[in-house]
């Protein structure tokens, strides 16, 4: 007789994975465990996830998800996960979803009464704060920062009196440009500059905003890192409604 709670098949798990942002040895137990189960990974960057399942000597069919194809992806994985199998996700490096691929596809996913699990591990956001030496109890993580000059400057303009400590993502290669417009908008702050974290070269740049501006302009860095501004002092505080960690 169909229709009975027993014949209703089971939905798989999606699996929401940290991977190591940079020192493979990063990647936990639980997460290779998991990696090691799904059947299947969908990542960004096929190659990169790659590198993680040589290394440790796992073989999984791959599904690359990123942006701005997500939506495209979203059904096939869905389906899957309707099968009863269950799917891991991960980013090219640290957490999904936190400023990488992964939001769109854990929001369907719910909306499908899809189990979504974190399989929490590296994230450039948490290694930094801990290291960084700025106050971490209260912050504002604003990721990416936008790439037009104007636009960067007006977001910059409306977080002079935010007290907590701000923390964006950014390319290395806009790192001039960004402390430049800094300085005209904040002004003096305590900065810190994370880059290659977990790696060979890893390094944290400390000092203010001019001193940290006068590296930038004198160094040529490539990559990523991660920036971490002070604070105003008795500045503005937000509501607990509003997007601060």
């Amino acid at each position: 007789m169909s229709g009975r709670k027993g014949d209703q098949k089971k939905q798989g798990c999606l699996y929401v994975v940290a991977t190591p942002i940079g020192n493979l040895e990063d990647l936990t137990l639980r997460a290779l465990r998991i990696l090691e189960e799904t059947s299947l990974i969908v990542c960004e960057d096929t190659r990169v996830t790659l590198k993680i399942l040589n290394r440790y000597k796992l073989k999984r069919k791959l599904v690359s998800y990123f942006h701005p194809k997500e939506s495209q992806k979203i059904p096939k994985i869905i389906g899957h996960l309707k099968e009863g199998k269950d799917v891991a996700l991960v980013s090219d490096a640290g957490t999904p979803g936190i400023s990488d691929p992964g939001f769109p596809l854990i929001r369907e996913a719910i909306a499908q009464g899809i189990k979504v699990t974190p399989i929490p591990g590296a994230s450039a956001l948490t290694a930094a704060l801990s290291a960084a030496g700025l106050p971490s109890h209260r912050i504002l993580f604003l990721g990416f920062p936008s790439p037009k000059r104007e636009a960067l400057r007006k977001e910059l303009l409306s977080l002079k009196d935010e007290s907590a400590t701000l923390v964006f993502y950014l390319p290395l290669r806009k790192l001039p440009l960004f402390l430049q417009l800094l300085q005209e908008t904040i002004g003096e702050r305590e900065v810190v500059i994370a880059r290659e974290m977990t790696k060979m070269h890893e390094e944290f740049l400390r000092g203010n905003t001019s001193e940290l501006l006068k590296t930038a302009e004198a160094t040529s860095l490539k990559g990523e890192a991660t920036v971490l501004i002070a604070g105003k002092a008795g500045g503005r505080k937000k509501s607990r409604k509003e997007a601060a960690i």
